[in-house]
């Protein structure tokens, strides 16, 4: 993926097989997110800290995300795409151990920060060799592949909620969900595509800032993911509070969302390829933005389910698509995914906290009228991402086979 890289060859079936897992790493990666997340409750009493200072031990994953993502392509570029996955993929399983493990402050912050930052170097790796598949595949499968990420998160929230339910302890429970993540993680990463960089080409650098183009297709990205950040932690407490409705339907809301944009991720593929990534997001962004209005203006608990419904679809697939066209617009694939991911996560982080404090100066209304106005910026910031559907494949070499420069992605 890089203009100095060597020619690669693989055949049809190996790029398919690299397809499947990719989505195996993916569902890998989320699933120690949904592990983590169920024990939440039980890490703060274990730690003896307060709701203020857990919120504050929550904020070091994204730092540590931040400040490590940069590193992915020096990694990828020194041992090569598998390697360096199959590396930083096991550290991310077995990071899940450490949070259960501290006993303060101090020590949850500090494995949190490790947590984070594995969490965000393989996220790099995955997602930049997902780009590649589906370079050579020339079809849209990045979608998808962060539909099988919140499958994954499902299914590790589910074991999750089923150990809290028995009372497991959380070392135990984390301690076995790692070692299954991590053999399962290894096994996948045996057919992604093993791509080296060429014995000249200069390596990335360990930390520079996020090129131009990263920062523009990442502002889209922005607006996207602060409002999945603002509908998934406030769409109970708005259907509560502002339209007075039960604890059950509130939680619906909340559930109706995350469906939502699961479903639209998995079906976004296809869509994608009919209609291009830009008139793709564009009618997303206006999808997103009648969701924000119906919340808003919403006159019954019902409608603004279906306004949050209607947010879950339109942001869905924006991100995905903004890894892809960050994978396509430069010569150092990893280092614009890096800045991409980089202000997504630091989006992720903020947004849930913005809505809080914009909240209590004003109302949720007011709050969810700004998620509206941002939602509104992917129609009009939709263009951004054109790359997403330049196909930069390369033309086949025999029957059955498929050829492009490759980079250490």
């Amino acid at each position: 993926m890089t203009k100095d890289s060597t020619v690669t060859v693989y055949s049809t079936q190996q790029v398919k097989r690299a397809r499947i897992a990719v989505a195996a790493v993916f569902t890998v990666h989320g699933a120690v997110t949904g592990s983590f997340a169920t024990r939440v409750p039980w890490i703060q009493d274990h730690a003896g800290v307060s709701a203020g200072q857990l919120g504050l031990a929550l904020a070091f994953p994204a730092i540590g995300a931040s400040i490590a993502m940069p590193l992915a392509g020096r990694i990828s570029h020194r041992f090569g795409a598998r390697t360096a996955l199959r590396g930083l993929l096991t550290l991310w399983t077995l990071a899940l151990i450490l949070p259960a493990l501290a006993p303060n402050l101090v020590t949850l912050c500090a494995a949190l920060f490790v947590y984070g930052a594995t969490a965000g170097m393989s996220d790099v790796a995955m997602n930049a060799l997902g780009v590649e598949v589906e370079n050579r595949l020339d079809k849209s499968i990045m979608s998808g592949l962060h539909g099988m990420w919140s499958v994954g998160a499902l299914i590790g929230s589910a074991a999750g909620t089923v150990a809290a339910h028995t009372a497991t302890d959380a070392r135990t429970h984390h301690l076995v969900a790692a070692l299954v993540l991590t053999a399962l993680g290894l096994i996948a990463c045996r057919d992604v595509l093993d791509i080296q960089s060429h014995p000249d080409e200069e390596p990335p650098p360990r930390f520079t800032l996020p090129p131009k183009s990263a920062l523009i297709i990442g502002a889209v990205g922005f607006c996207a993911v602060f409002a999945e950040g603002a509908s998934l932690d406030w769409s109970a407490v708005y259907l509560r509070d502002v339209l007075d409705s039960s604890d059950g339907l509130a939680a619906a809301s909340t559930t109706a969302f995350a469906l939502m944009m699961a479903v639209a991720r998995i079906a976004g593929d296809r869509i994608v390829d009919r209609f291009g990534a830009v008139r793709t997001v564009r009618t997303g962004g206006v999808m997103a933005t009648a969701g924000g209005l119906l919340v808003v203006f919403s006159p019954s608990p019902a409608a603004a389910m279906c306004g949050f419904g209607l947010l879950g679809l339109g942001v869905a697939v924006v991100v995905p698509l903004a890894f892809a066209a960050a994978g396509r617009s430069g010569p150092n694939p990893s280092q614009a995914i890096a800045g991409v991911a980089t202000i997504t996560y630091t989006s992720g982080l903020i947004a849930p906290s913005a809505i809080g404090s914009l909240a209590e100066a004003t109302s949720l209304v007011v709050s969810f009228g700004v998620v509206t106005v941002l939602v509104f910026g992917l129609v009009l910031g939709a263009g951004v991402l054109r790359s997403a559907d330049r196909k930069v494949t390369g033309s086949a070499v025999g029957e059955g086979t498929t050829t492009k420069s490759a980079a250490g992605s």
